[in-house]
């Protein structure tokens, strides 16, 4: 995680609390926006979890404190006028209140395919005994790899000789596996999305 110095923020110009934009480290995907005074930026560095402060209740107070769905840190940057930070983090649930993934999400719908990736994303971080993930992640990328062809196999099957629903099942156990094989590779949700918006401009 990269370490901000608070001296390098300019306090007086945010009024002692700075601006603290959340974005999910898997997927790119924007959280929140919340504030953090000095003791809460010092808080988020030392737990390696977000702390803010909370301009209603005038205190601070670590996301998640109450449901558990705490945002763990993987990277903090300052902007170019040190005025506003990015806060790069593995979400442990809904950020919302809400439910939702995203404070952004005006329905209580959320986006399956980061939800997923999200939840592969924090298996690998954590792995957990007895998660079929995570014996995944323990095989190794030849595994892996070889799971996602026999999937793509029951995709093609399904397509040619099974029904509609079948399709979609295995469509659904292929996506699975491939995701897990992208997490294993390091690649990104967000990488994987901005490459496809590249070619469609083509």
């Amino acid at each position: 995680m990269n370490r901000i110095e608070t001296d390098e923020i300019n306090w007086e110009k945010v009024n002692m609390l700075i601006p603290a934009i959340v974005q999910d480290s898997a997927t790119g995907t924007v959280l929140m926006l919340g504030f953090m005074d000095e003791e809460a930026l010092k808080n988020t560095m030392r737990d390696s979890e977000v702390w803010f402060y909370s301009r209603t209740k005038k205190r601070l107070w670590k996301k998640g404190e109450e449901s558990g769905n705490v945002l763990r840190v993987a990277d903090i940057k300052l902007d170019c006028d040190n005025d506003t930070l990015l806060v790069s983090a593995l979400p442990n649930g809904p950020t919302c209140h809400k439910g939702t993934v995203s404070c952004f999400d005006y329905e209580l719908e959320t986006n399956a395919f980061q939800e997923l990736f999200a939840v592969i994303a924090e298996r690998k971080a954590k792995m957990p005994e007895g998660s079929y993930t995570t014996s995944l992640f323990k095989s190794g990328v030849d595994k892996i790899s070889l799971k996602v062809s026999e999937e793509a196999m029951e995709v093609i099957h399904a397509a040619q000789k099974q029904t509609k629903e079948r399709l979609t099942e295995e469509t659904v156990d292929l996506l699975y596996h491939l995701f897990v094989l992208l997490a294993e590779k390091g690649v990104t949700l967000k990488e994987v999305t901005e490459e496809m918006r590249k070619r469609a401009k083509k």
